[in-house]
């Protein structure tokens, strides 16, 4: 029998997902972070990056053999079928490292995953928690987060799954259009409820 909770944290771009994951592991969730396993992975010459330069190129590449992280979001957000295909390429990646780091573990873990249903790690999951926002709301936070335009962002945002989805396949939803305090809020509210539920 396992001793852990697993709660998946996911949501769309620039819905404020990261502010809620920094609560969880405050009130003493154990995080693992999607993101930073991908970082991790995206190292000069691993196997996934090589892998990732040969369906998107070699001028993907830093001159140090790493990835240049702005050329392929570039082109892996400019459709839907581009987002697929690096999902494809990286998600197995990604998941044989999520279990090594599960592991061992105990208590609540969030596993924060902003491709949580497209890598099929949702069906390991407990429950699943959304963080959503309105569209223009988003657009505006991922300009300012990524220093890029609307065209951009809009791109990034066509590629991803639409709010309707998360709010039919989540068990929690975290509603974030207001400010930073109204979520830590709303957060903290839905921690309570699953620690909860799980005593």
């Amino acid at each position: 029998m396992r001793s852990y909770f697993l709660a998946g944290l996911t949501g769309q771009s620039g819905a404020g997902k990261s502010t809620v994951s920094r609560v969880f592991s405050e009130l003493g969730a154990k995080i693992i972070d999607a993101d930073a396993i991908v970082r991790e992975l995206y190292v000069p010459c691993s196997p996934c990056v090589t892998a990732v330069a040969a369906a998107f190129g070699s001028d993907c590449l830093l001159e140090n053999g790493g990835i240049n992280r702005k050329v392929l979001a570039e082109r892996a957000f400019s459709s839907p079928a581009s987002t697929a295909l690096l999902g494809r390429i990286v998600h197995p990646f990604v998941t044989a490292r999520f279990f090594e780091l599960l592991r061992g573990c105990s208590g609540l873990v969030v596993y924060d995953a902003p491709q949580l249903f497209e890598s099929g790690a949702d069906i390991i999951c407990d429950c699943v928690i959304a963080v959503t926002a309105d569209r223009d709301v988003r657009i505006s936070r991922i300009r300012e987060r990524d220093c890029i335009n609307e065209e951009q962002a809009e791109a990034r945002v066509k590629a991803q799954l639409d709010e309707e989805f998360f709010r039919s396949k989540a068990d929690f939803i975290i509603e974030n259009n207001g400010g930073t305090d109204s979520l830590r809020q709303s957060a903290a509210e839905v921690f309570r409820t699953i620690v909860n539920g799980v005593k």
